[in-house]
């Protein structure tokens, strides 16, 4: 019988998501991985910043992410959850096609998408030419022509941020970015040229980046182009349950406020990655997804104790035990397998 009932129902299948995936099921909760299929660093060549697999592709993480968290017995399924509501057992799941999964935690990984100013040329160089975090793709474009797009109040930090890897920077105004004074003096001190008026196109050849034309005519000859993107927290899921973005202190952007356990206002609701940190790294994502699995399952813990204390079984007693059991005891058999110790026991 298909089990769609689960301790905790995982929202999001990225780096946050499957690591709290692998580390519930290492607890021996009962999980389900809901997923899309559409990972914000999608269009990027390689992951970098994570120790040991700096360089490898996205896909290619998330596929050895899955066969962990299935190794473990968790299950995962390809799908958009579309809305969730609050049930007297915990919270019902509801995909586009009509599936519903329960669990008695909520755990909401979705990510974020990035707004791109709408300029000619500019989508289809994103994650090649184009590029957004210096810590992310700085090495491979360092010593470079690099430009930096005007989008907003960050796009002078921006620029200083990537004269770390390049002495040739420019920084493109596009009629949206107004330097203070303190500014300026920032720039030229720091040898960064400043170009006045509106972005029209990025120009490629071939695939490759190549520079930039003004809508004035004037075109540019660069290499790579830094852009500060308008980072938004896929939250609809979560607005289904009452909560709303809040805007991000720096500007950047809308995310799902959680406290430092990545709980959010909506009791059994947590959140990590990208939807509640729009700053966060693949490492940084995959880090809170494995500490806010640990207080999930610190909750439950506390839940099921106080269950214990008043003598009563929760909604999901008689499912849980049975399926810890078989996990115990399949796991065991495998691991005896494996080290080619017989499984008979006097």
């Amino acid at each position: 019988m298909d089990i769609t009932r689960y301790d905790v129902v995982i929202i999001g299948g990225g780096a946050a998501g499957l690591s709290a995936a692998t580390t519930l099921s290492r607890a021996l909760r009962s999980v389900l991985v809901i997923d899309s299929g559409a990972p914000r660093n999608a269009p990027a060549t390689g992951v970098h910043g994570y120790l040991s697999r700096d360089g490898m592709s996205p896909r290619e993480l998330l596929s050895i992410g899955r066969s962990e968290v299935l190794s473990y017995g968790a299950k995962i399924i390809d799908g958009e959850a579309v809305s969730a509501r609050r049930t007297t057992e915990g919270f019902e799941v509801i995909l586009g096609d009509a599936r519903r999964f329960s669990g008695r935690r909520l755990l909401v990984t979705t990510g974020l998408t990035d707004g791109l100013p709408p300029i000619d040329g500019l989508q289809e160089q994103w994650g090649r030419g184009v590029v957004h975090c210096p810590y992310c793709h700085g090495w491979e474009i360092r010593g470079k022509r690099i430009g930096v797009l005007g989008t907003g109040p960050m796009s002078v930090h921006q620029a200083l941020l990537f004269r770390q890897w390049s002495p040739d920077i420019t920084l493109f105004l596009n009629d949206t970015v107004e330097p203070t004074e303190e500014e300026w003096d920032k720039l030229s001190a720091r040898s960064i040229k400043v170009v006045d008026g509106a972005v029209a196109s990025v120009d490629a050849v071939n695939g490759v980046l190549t520079g930039l034309t003004l809508r004035q005519g004037s075109s540019f000859d660069i290499q790579a182009l830094a852009v500060g993107t308008r980072m938004e927290a896929r939250s609809a899921l979560l607005e289904s349950l009452g909560l709303s973005t809040q805007v991000h202190p720096m500007g950047v952007g809308r995310f799902i406020e959680t406290d430092a356990t990545g709980a959010t206002a909506v009791q059994g609701v947590y959140a990590a990655g990208n939807v509640s940190n729009l700053m966060a790294q693949v490492i940084t994502a995959a880090a809170e997804g494995v500490m806010t699995s640990a207080r999930i399952n610190a909750d439950l813990i506390e839940e099921e104790t106080r269950w214990a204390v008043e003598g009563r079984f929760g909604p999901f007693s008689a499912a849980s035990e049975a399926a810890v059991s078989t996990i115990v005891q399949g796991l065991a058999h495998h691991r005896r397998r494996a080290s080619g110790v017989s499984s008979w026991a006097p």
